[in-house]
């Protein structure tokens, strides 16, 4: 059975591209830490998490260091994939692998040496949470759309990989509920940092860090302002959700979508 271990990730500035410090003096990412990068494209999102994804020792060009529990990475942590705490997932990602979906989670159970008879139904259960279009374990790695791979890799790395840190670049315009999956990473207190132009996304996250210029502008943590709207940003969130699925699925939408949104009276999800 794979060790669970914790996890501290710091975050050393670099310069932007105008040579000029980084906004922040360090950053510390905990287990059950949520962030948000934003920015404009073109700001160095992106660039931020792959100088973490690579343990970045001032060896890309922002000049970065990302230290694990305080210190450099040991090397195994760099190079072995199946010790390495990280796990990246873009809107990009794609499974080249042409094997059906219990295959491919078989493959990955045998690699982590988990003995878990019910832990491929477990886990196509937890990425059918996320995406609307159901996942069947028949179906081809290949054959499956935007939404149900990256739902499915995200509950890979949850539930087999049991990876403390995720990373996930702009997986929301995959068509994923982001709000179940805020709340299963919070649930399995997994650290993860967001790439995100969603408003939703970047307000209820612990920290959103804004780029600009290649580099760290400001780290922010929201206020009470931020937080009273975010119930409204959540409807709002929660009702295009249903309605893109609606017409995706070829429903015609009548007079009653058109109605308001109700306001959730909680704030941040559980």
């Amino acid at each position: 059975m794979q060790q669970i271990q914790a996890y501290e990730l710091t975050i050393l500035p670099g310069k932007n591209r105008a040579g000029e410090k980084e906004g922040f003096d360090r950053i510390e990412i905990r287990p059950g830490d949520t962030l948000s990068i934003v920015g404009p494209t073109g700001s160095g999102k992106s660039a931020f998490i792959n100088d973490i994804e690579v343990f970045a020792q001032e060896d890309t060009a922002t000049g970065r260091r990302i230290l694990v529990n305080g210190k450099e990475p040991p090397e195994e942590l760099v190079r072995d994939p199946a010790k390495k705490p990280i796990a990246l997932i873009t809107q990009n990602t794609r499974v080249i692998a042409d094997l059906d979906v219990a295959r491919f989670l078989d493959l990955h159970i045998h690699a982590r040496g988990t003995a878990d008879e019910g832990l491929v139904a477990r886990t196509l259960a937890l990425a059918n949470e996320f995406t609307g279009e159901k996942i069947d374990t028949s179906m081809r790695m290949t054959g499956l759309s935007g939404g149900q791979t990256r739902s499915l890799l995200i509950a890979d790395a949850v539930l087999i990989g049991r990876t403390p840190i995720l990373l996930l670049d702009e997986v929301e315009n995959a068509g994923i509920n982001k709000e179940r999956v805020i709340a299963c990473l919070r649930k399995y207190h997994k650290a993860v940092i967001f790439v995100t132009h969603d408003p939703f996304l970047a307000l209820i996250t612990d920290r959103r860090i804004v780029m600009k210029n290649g580099a760290v502008a400001a780290v922010l943590e929201p206020g009470e302002r931020e937080r009273e709207i975010i119930g409204t940003v959540s409807g709002v969130d929660t009702f295009l959700f249903a309605l893109r699925e609606r017409i995706r699925c070829g429903e015609v939408i009548g007079t009653a979508e058109t109605e308001p949104v109700p306001i959730k009276k909680s704030g941040v999800p559980a």
